[in-house]
């Protein structure tokens, strides 16, 4: 009776040997499948970034998937492209290609989109292709737009003369501050220092030393 309970024994121990070796095999070949997996998964991950979320935006605003390829692989920075195309597109009456255009030779996006968005509430759309066209030619385009805004909220300036006021004021700005160079403020009751001092226009000549033509000879004494 006890042989016989060693052979089951045994039995049961060879069966649970098998049914562990037969598990670990399986185990094993996931695990290095997934090995080989992750690496992969994690560089497509890497790949979700603002590069891929500028062509989705520029999509979804119906841009060409050739216009927003290009578009995207040349911006500097690729959100600030696709912010500023979509913001366009979404809050005025211009198309989201011509945003496009602009949008990529501005240097700051997101700014020529505050721009454009706000002279064109300003004229009630009045003059949308000036207006992008203007914003995009201010090296200061909210700067421009808060002149254009400020002034037609005041007067009664048509939408182009205002638009041209700002332009040439801008660029005047632009201009006068890039030239000139700050002064020197001395303050009241101290003196100059050497670097503040200006310098002769003319150079000042040393005066040379008086020699006398004929050597002065002392008389001795006891001699007339």
């Amino acid at each position: 009776m006890s042989h016989s309970k060693k052979v089951v024994s045994r039995g049961k121990n060879k069966q649970a040997s098998s049914t562990s070796r037969n598990l670990t095999i399986p185990v094993l070949a996931i695990a290095g499948w997934l090995t080989t997996i992750l690496p992969n998964v994690a560089v497509a991950a890497s790949y979700s970034n603002d590069y891929s979320v500028c062509a989705g935006r520029l999509l979804s605003v119906s841009v060409t998937a050739e216009a927003a390829s290009q578009g995207c692989a040349a911006a500097l920075r690729p959100r600030d492209l696709a912010a500023c195309v979509v913001k366009i597109n979404k809050e005025t009456q211009i198309a989201a290609t011509d945003a496009l255009s602009s949008c990529e030779k501005a240097r700051r996006p997101e700014e020529l989109a505050t721009c454009v968005v706000g002279v064109s509430l300003s004229t009630k759309e009045a003059a949308n292709p000036a207006v992008l066209d203007y914003c995009g030619r201010s090296l200061l385009p909210v700067r421009f737009g808060q002149c254009v805004v400020g002034l037609r909220s005041q007067m009664d300036l048509p939408p182009t003369q205002a638009l041209d006021t700002c332009i040439s004021a801008s660029d005047s700005v632009v201009g006068a501050s890039s030239s000139s160079t700050p002064s020197t403020i001395i303050p009241s009751g101290s003196s100059p220092s050497m670097e503040t001092t200006p310098f002769p226009t003319q150079p000042i000549v040393p005066r040379q030393p008086i020699i006398p033509t004929q050597p002065i000879i002392p008389t001795q004494p006891g001699t007339n």
